[in-house]
């Protein structure tokens, strides 16, 4: 599966090096909502500094804090870095928040601050599914993962690795951001510090190595650990419960019953009891002392996904893929519908008296819990004896005793955005149609970054229909919707191929016929902001350790990359920024890529400080956004025979093939016919800037656009273009020509007649 922002492929490959790709998440909005479902849920115990915070992780890759009032929430704080779904998250002590990702990363955060994180930490070889905290401990933090690792970390050790004092400086020191130096390094440790500062160093200290709980032969997705941190339980698709003495990482036994994969765990805090959540729909209470299971619970008609229970483990809440919020007293049975949503339920959150809960939906919702007394709420009536089997309620509900739900609507929503779930890039490789969640339809503009059109609820085919355009721009990126927004990604040399006139960009200032590749104006236009802080810190050349990082250092590690002399140079950086590729600073996109060193990271761009270099950056985007300098590019040319049409009076004087820039229209080819027609006389107002190449290959310049009438409006004789019989119009391209008329692998062929009726 192919990873949000990865790139690159193993060291140990006998294939040429895949570069480094760089990616950039499109937001429809400000800062304040999640585009995608909400995968986890954290509460601190009590307030922190007089405040209620509630703690959210999404399939954004972001994690948000909200600041909690009675009927109010407002997003405090985005916590940025991670590229790929957040999947967990856990508090500890009193101010930690610890993350877990499909990127493979485990991060922590002071989550008072304005988000920046503290430590990234490597150790797993797959997606990160969850995490598990002591609640007296702070120092203990377990993970696991689609690779069947479980890891317990004691994040002072991590934080405070042993180091030769040799090895490390007195900055590295004091940042605590250390990285292993070793060929497999057991721990990466790539920051973004609190100050939102990119920085990785690498040594050669003895790394920091998590404890490992080896046993699992498959994918771990649920933990739990008592409070004092002595006791971890583990589950997943093995469909056993696995107990675990987190101090030593050895196992102390494995619990059956369940028939599918374990998708939930708790522990009570002395560490006896365990309840457990199965895809299997069974819910199932376990004693560790007698090691089995003494009840089983059949509330669910499906996958259960999430648990919660009260400090004294008598009731549990329960949620998944039923879409259905149950309340259950663990010794009578007895089990109520709180409430049944939209979305299948992903986590839970018991605060005070109400009930966080999270769905594959972007908004959170919170019900009423009777935290304190669940009893209450089973006075109302309507509860059932849960079952034992778990075919019961299934049954249950198909012979029409499916249980009403307490309450209707939930009592506050922090709502989210609509993530994007269908795209289409449209033919001009600039603007992408999409629709979300919630059926609205929009137009984006990737050069920009921005919607440009809001349709709202129409039919997103016919609408796609409506504006598709018969030109053909080569592909220059790719996009997914993974993280409910747009990602678009660029790989070199790819993304360099795609070329327009400037005068089709509507770009004032600059030569109509000048062509403006639109990968480097767009990367100029994502990292303005970092070349402005870059140029107040160190000047126009200098990088941020303060050496020169001139286009002759780039261009040796580009050449030393791809053995291919670079084009396009230009010895002036060309570093304005034109309007079709400014991007918004009110919703500025945020960017995934990889440097030299370190793995995966994601910024806002104006978020930058300028000290970021070609150990946070790919090369090949620098050596474009400083030097102006692009790598070789292929298929930036068309091969086409010029005929007269069959009957047609008038020749030309070239011969044989000739050869254009594929964005060249066919105004510019009845130019050059008029221009090489034989006539007894010499024609006036013939284009002066068409250059040819000598011998058989004659090229057909790009020309000039610069008189107030379009060139082909003042030609005399007038000359018409037809490919396949068709008379073409003189705005098309060559490319497009090639792909929707004459359709063919061969050279193109055009035919040239006189305009019928002149």
């Amino acid at each position: 599966m192919h990873r949000v922002g990865s790139a690159g492929n193993t060291s140990n490959s006998s294939r040429p090096r895949k570069e480094k790709r760089l990616t950039y998440v499109l937001s429809d909005a400000n800062d304040s909502k999640h585009s995608a479902g909400i995968n986890c849920l954290a509460v601190p115990k009590s307030s922190i500094d007089g405040y209620n915070y509630l703690f959210t992780g999404s399939r954004d890759g972001t994690l948000k804090r909200w600041s909690l009032d009675e009927d109010a929430a407002s997003c405090s704080a985005t916590f940025e870095s991670h590229v790929d779904w957040v999947n967990d998250a856990v508090l500890v002590g009193n101010n930690r928040l610890i993350s877990c990702s499909s990127d493979g990363t485990v991060k922590t955060w002071n989550c008072l601050t304005d988000g920046g994180c503290t430590k990234t930490l490597r150790q797993h070889s797959d997606y990160v599914t969850c995490l598990a905290a002591a609640e007296k401990n702070s120092n203990v933090v377990a993970s696991g993962g689609l690779g069947g690792e479980v890891f317990i970390w004691d994040l002072e050790a991590a934080y405070a690795p042993s180091l030769k004092s040799s090895d490390a400086t007195g900055d590295e020191c004091s940042n605590g951001i250390i990285a292993s130096g070793n060929s497999l390094p057991v721990t990466s440790l790539h920051a973004i510090s609190s100050s939102n500062n990119i920085s990785t160093h690498s040594n050669h200290s003895h790394g920091y190595v998590p404890i490992a709980a080896k046993g699992h032969k498959e994918s771990v997705y649920a933990l739990a650990m008592n409070d004092s941190g002595t006791l971890l339980v583990s589950g997943g698709t093995e469909k056993v419960v696995r107990v675990w003495d987190p101090r030593t990482g050895s196992k102390t036994m494995k619990l059956r019953g369940h028939t599918d994969n374990i998708r939930a765990l708790l522990l009570d805090s002395t560490g006896r009891f365990c309840l457990s959540g199965s895809s299997d729909s069974m819910i199932r209470l376990w004693d560790l002392g007698q090691q089995r299971c003494v009840h089983s619970y059949a509330v669910h008609t499906d996958s259960v996904w999430a648990l919660a229970s009260t400090p004294s483990f008598s009731y549990v809440y329960s949620g998944g893929r039923d879409l259905s919020l149950y309340v259950t007293d663990l010794s009578t049975r007895e089990s109520l519908l709180l409430c049944t949503g939209e979305y299948p339920i992903q986590q839970l959150a018991i605060h005070d008296e109400n009930i966080w809960v999270a769905t594959t939906d972007s908004s959170v919702h919170r019900w009423p819990a009777e935290g304190r007394n669940p009893h209450k709420a089973f006075e109302r009536g309507g509860s059932f004896v849960a079952g034992n089997l778990s075919f019961s309620r299934a049954r249950a509900s198909l012979e029409g005793s499916t249980p009403v739900p307490v309450y209707k609507e939930p009592t506050f929503t922090i709502s989210g955005a609509p993530a994007i779930v269908q795209h289409e890039i449209l033919n001009n490789r600039r603007h992408i149609l999409t629709k979300d969640a919630a059926g609205s339809v929009k137009l984006w503009e990737v050069t920009r970054g921005i919607v440009i059109e809001d349709y709202g609820k129409v039919s997103y085919e016919e609408k796609k229909e409506e504006l598709f355009e018969m030109v053909s721009i080569p592909a220059w990126f790719t996009v997914d919707t993974r993280l409910g927004s747009l990602s678009v990604h660029l790989d070199t040399p790819q993304c360099f191929s795609a070329e327009m006139y400037s005068a089709d960009l509507n770009i004032t200032g600059k030569p109509e016929d000048d062509k403006v590749n639109l990968a480097r104006e767009t990367l100029k236009g994502l990292m303005a902001h970092w070349l402005g802080k870059r140029k107040q810190r160190f000047g126009s050349q200098a990088s941020a350790n303060g050496e020169v990082l001139s286009s002759k250092d780039i261009s040796a590690r580009s050449l030393s990359h791809s053995r291919l002399e670079a084009v396009d140079g230009n010895a002036e950086n060309d570093s304005m920024v034109y309007s079709p590729f400014e991007f918004s600073t009110v919703s500025p996109p945020s960017i995934i890529t990889e440097g030299s060193q370190g793995g995966p990271w994601r910024r806002n761009i104006t978020e930058f400080d300028g000290t970021e270099d070609e150990k946070d950056f790919p090369w090949w985007c620098l050596d474009c956004v400083l030097n102006n300098r692009l790598p070789p590019r292929e298929n930036t040319k068309c091969s086409f025979y010029l005929h007269p049409c069959e009957g047609s009076s008038i020749q030309i004087l070239t011969q044989g093939k000739l050869s254009a820039p594929r964005i060249l229209r066919v105004n510019k080819v009845v130019n050059y016919v008029v221009e090489k027609m034989v006539l007894d006389k010499p024609l006036d107002n013939v284009n002066p800037d068409i250059s040819f190449g000598p011998g058989l290959s004659s090229t057909v310049g790009d020309g000039s656009f610069r008189s107030g009438l379009k060139p082909w409006q003042k030609l005399k004789p007038s000359i018409e273009i037809l490919c396949n019989n068709q008379v073409l119009s003189p705005d098309m391209s060559l490319a497009t020509v090639r792909n929707y008329i004459w359709k063919k692998p061969e050279d193109l062929v055009l035919n040239y007649r006189m305009l019928q009726g002149r």
